[in-house]
């Protein structure tokens, strides 16, 4: 495939340059493929339940943990191993809550945390008054973290906790996360990366678990929609907040609405495309409704980290 092939759907009337729907398709087939396998891979069952005890092992040894908690697939398993190894009166999931957390995600946590009887505090993070933050450059997870753990900190020591803990991964150890260095110079805790598990082990065994987050799709924050440079205000974030919904309501399941500025690019998962393409003058229709001058649709498919494909490694390994 060329580099950037334009598939056009136009306007009724066909006047040139008036485009509804526009399709990229730049040459990276490769990555979409890799995110196909990576969820379809196998489990090797032995090696999960050594992974297990090797994280309840972790957990006994620290005793009392405050968890970073998302309601995400990743920090709701860490919770619920938490409560069941350590019991309630050892266990504090906390919530940040910012204009960058979706309402529906801060609904999920909620809801699964009265679910497990898990104890959990919601706290205010002020990310989006720091100019370093809202510039967004490509390290701005490292200050969005560095609110929030140094909002937590004081919370676990005041009340006794011997730890914090993030949801990190073994899988995110290979992804471009600048919060990683902020949650190390905090002292934070990665049991599940330490343990070596992989997103899809933590899905196996929330599954097994009974866990509703379990097939969840991913769902970082609502910054990581804007490519970086484009500065991160509540009102490109409150506008994907609603063009994502509008993709739920019509019954995509995995999908990313990326802003770039006047332009809205509409990620689904590969397996959706055919569908977003026969539903081309409804999304757009909705998304226009929402401020975009333009919608279009990027027909390698979702991806994860796709904002970062543009960064360039210089030193270090590939």
């Amino acid at each position: 495939m060329g580099s950037k092939t334009g598939l056009a759907h136009r306007r009724g009337n066909g006047v040139p340059g008036r485009r509804r729907w526009l399709c990229l398709c730049r040459s990276n087939d490769k990555m979409a493929m890799q995110h196909i396998s990576r969820q379809n891979r196998s489990v090797d069952r032995a090696a999960v339940a050594a992974k297990l005890d090797a994280l309840r092992a972790q957990l006994r040894a620290l005793d009392s943990v405050l968890i970073g908690y998302s309601g995400g697939v990743d920090s709701a398993f860490l919770a619920a191993v938490a409560l069941d190894t350590l019991g309630k009166a050892n266990v504090l999931a906390v919530t940040g809550l910012s204009p960058a957390v979706p309402e529906a995600q801060r609904k999920v946590a909620r809801e699964l945390a009265v679910a497990l009887g898990l104890p959990h505090l919601e706290i205010d993070t002020k990310e989006m008054e720091d100019a370093s933050y809202t510039s967004n450059p490509s390290n701005r997870c490292y200050f969005c973290k560095t609110e929030l753990w140094s909002r937590l900190a004081p919370i676990a020591q005041a009340r006794g906790f011997a730890a914090i803990l993030d949801g990190a991964n073994a899988d995110d150890a290979f992804d471009h996360r600048p919060g990683a260095l902020a949650a190390r110079e905090h002292g934070v805790r990665s049991p599940l990366l330490d343990a070596g598990l992989t997103k899809a082990e933590i899905r196996h065994l929330s599954r097994e678990r009974g866990l509703a987050t379990w097939n969840r799709p991913a769902s970082p924050c609502l910054s990581s929609r804007l490519p970086y440079g484009i500065a991160v205000t509540r009102e490109r974030l409150a506008q994907v907040e609603r063009a994502e919904e509008t993709l739920g309501r019509l019954g995509f399941r995995e999908y990313r609405v990326r802003h770039h500025q006047d332009t809205a690019r509409v990620e689904v998962a590969p397996t959706e495309l055919t569908r977003a393409l026969a539903m081309a003058e409804q999304i757009h229709t909705a998304l226009a409704a929402l401020g975009f001058a333009n919608v279009v649709l990027d027909v390698e498919g979702y991806r994860r980290g796709a904002l970062n494909e543009s960064l360039v490694s210089i030193g270090g390994r590939a």
